[in-house]
């Protein structure tokens, strides 16, 4: 697997983050989905990565910086075809690696309560984030779940 920043600029990506927002949207009322669109992940303050497996895109994930301690976890999405591949933890591990070399003291990171967000709330428990109050501009919601890491110096992958 080949993870790299991405400039957003490819159908691949658009198509993903498209299918990521519809996915929020059937499981949450609209005001409760916080998924960045296109134009919010060029943001400076967000780096975007992209993974891929054999030339096919098989997932994204970003990292948002919220202060120079803080950073966020935003769009992690795995590619329908590549499920079950391990590809959510290898970008998991890259973004909160980067993010301890960018100097952060912790990840936060705000996922849906539905019972088809457990998945990804599993794997951030085992990637040690634990449940939190909601951060930054959130505020309490039924729909949200809040998870933080306090990062070490241990890389993860």
């Amino acid at each position: 697997m080949k993870i790299k920043i991405d400039n957003l600029d490819g159908i691949e990506i658009a198509t993903l983050l498209q299918q990521h927002q519809d996915d929020m949207l059937c499981h949450s009322p609209v005001e409760s989905v916080h998924a960045l669109d296109l134009s919010a992940l060029k943001s400076a303050d967000v780096t975007f990565w992209s993974a891929w497996i054999d030339g096919e895109l098989a997932g994204c994930g970003a990292l948002k910086a919220l202060d120079a301690q803080h950073g966020e976890l935003k769009s992690m999405r795995t590619a329908h075809d590549h499920l079950r591949k391990g590809v959510a933890a290898k970008l998991l591990a890259h973004i909160t690696d980067e993010a301890r070399a960018r100097g952060y003291q912790r990840i936060s990171l705000e996922t849906g309560t539905a019972p088809e967000f457990l998945p990804a709330q599993t794997l951030y428990k085992q990637a040690g984030f634990s449940p939190c109050p909601p951060f930054s501009d959130y505020s309490e919601d039924p729909y949200s779940a809040f998870f933080t890491l306090v990062l070490g110096k241990q890389k993860l992958t």
